[in-house]
């Protein structure tokens, strides 16, 4: 039974009265996050050699780009580089499935706030389970295309559970909770690749298909609804319209979902959200675009197979967990910013090794170093960002940061596909590493943020 007194009258019962419930959603949550990623994530080693075989094909569609990339490099005076269109096209697909992920997931956290977050969960399942059944049942570039636009849309799925980890009423849960997430995506951009790599192209769609459906079946017999009727918004139109603010890139960078609610005294707090926001955006923007061209460098300098870059992410994603386990979440409040401004200052030579490097020791370093910032930006600028605001705008400033962020990875990967296409991996790669100083820049004039962040 709910308590219900008065201020000043008993007190309330502890946070430990339904540890049960709580322990049980973030365990169905990490299943169901850890099945969605591995199923998203088997395709990884495989885009390079799979655009390749639609080339070689003669696919109609895949030749029908072919054909107007080449007439753009002859217009432009650049010789036709075959093997770097497969990158172009890459990172068109990247930004595409980013894209539709930025448009849909703020629109399906406001239909979350209706109707509750378990149907919209299994909604946006099944339609994550109908992309990869549309890949497997069907062999043409066509095909592929529009799995990837519906898997796109589909995707509200990953903010949604950060959304139900946000219900809980236990702030312990809530941050384990963050936790667990973070550990489900260590896990299977550790595993998921390597798997992928060591099956056919033929299976990859299938065993994709049957984790979506094994997701799925996991959310609709053991994920409890954590939004009561009496807690959701009352009116759709209105949850639609606050996330017209998650849709705009001026107002995402402006947080202006924020600013309505802000008084004067509050001005030079929102200027300093605003700067991490802008930080946050450029890091993700410059890294999102490297890390879509890096299995195509390795392809195609390395020559490395589907297993060489299974083992690859499989090293990437093994340092970064050593990485958040034994350093990153060891780092203390008020710390964050001096983590962040170490970590984009790494990311420099990084890309420079990984971009001009003609060794495996070479790429191997540059690999580790990468890896080791990529584990600590990303969580320390969260919790900077998530210090800002009182209780009640802490979920609409991490809604806000979260559409920055997959803004960024939309835009991401295209731009440096086609500076890939343009300049080659070398100039590509030396261009993005001198340009991560403007997101280190920015946090270096911010002054002392974590305590100008801190609610009143």
């Amino acid at each position: 039974m709910e308590w219900r007194g008065e201020p000043g009258c008993t007190p309330r019962p502890p946070i430990r009265a339904q540890p049960a419930p709580e322990r049980r959603v973030l365990a169905v949550l990490f299943l169901g996050l850890l099945l969605d990623l591995l199923a998203f994530t088997l395709l990884l080693p495989l885009l390079p050699r799979l655009l390749e075989g639609q080339g070689r094909a003669a696919d109609p569609l895949y030749g029908s780009w072919q054909r107007r990339v080449n007439w753009l490099a002859s217009a432009i005076g650049m010789p036709a580089e075959r093997r770097y269109n497969t990158v172009l096209f890459g990172g068109l697909i990247g930004s595409v499935f980013s894209l539709l992920q930025f448009l849909s997931a703020p629109l399906t956290g406001a239909a979350s706030d209706c109707l509750g977050r378990r149907p919209v969960m299994l909604l946006c399942l099944m339609g994550l389970a109908t992309s990869y059944a549309v890949w497997a049942a069907s062999r043409s570039f066509l095909a592929f295309l529009l799995s990837r636009v519906i898997g796109g849309i589909s995707k509200g799925n990953v903010s949604l559970s950060t959304t139900v980890v946000a219900d809980l009423a236990s702030p312990a849960a809530r941050g384990q909770g963050m936790a667990i997430i973070g550990v489900a995506f260590s896990l299977a951009f550790m595993l998921g690749p390597m798997l992928g790599a060591s099956l056919s192209d033929e299976t990859v769609p299938w065993l994709s298909l049957l984790f979506a459906l094994s997701d799925l079946l996991l959310i609709f017999c053991f994920l409890p609804e954590t939004l009561p009727p009496e807690k959701r918004a009352s009116s759709v139109a209105l949850g639609f319209r606050s996330a017209a603010n998650l849709l705009s890139p001026l107002a995402l960078l402006r947080f202006s979902a924020v600013s309505h609610g802000q008084g004067s005294a509050a001005a030079h707090k929102l200027g300093s959200l605003r700067r991490l926001g802008l930080a946050y955006f450029l890091y993700l923007f410059l890294f999102s675009g490297l890390e879509y061209t890096l299995s195509f460098l390795a392809h195609q300098r390395f020559q490395f197979s589907s297993l060489q870059q299974g083992k690859m992410f499989f090293f990437i994603g093994l340092t970064m967990a050593a990485i958040q386990g034994g350093y990153t979440r060891r780092i203390g409040p008020g710390r964050e910013t001096a983590a962040v401004k170490r970590a984009l200052l790494l990311l420099v030579p990084a890309f420079l090794l990984i971009g001009w490097g003609r060794s495996l020791p070479v790429l191997g370093l540059g690999l580790l170093l990468y890896s080791f910032a990529a584990a600590a930006v990303v969580p320390c600028l969260s919790s900077v960002v998530a210090s800002y605001g009182s209780a009640g705008q802490k979920g609409t400033v991490m809604g806000t940061l979260r559409s920055l962020g997959a803004l960024a990875r939309a835009v991401g990967p295209l731009v440096a596909a086609s500076v890939y296409w343009l300049a080659g991996a070398q100039l590509c790669f030396t261009l993005y590493s001198g340009l991560f100083l403007l997101p280190f820049l920015l946090l270096r004039k911010l002054r002392h943020p974590e305590h100008m962040l801190k609610a009143e």
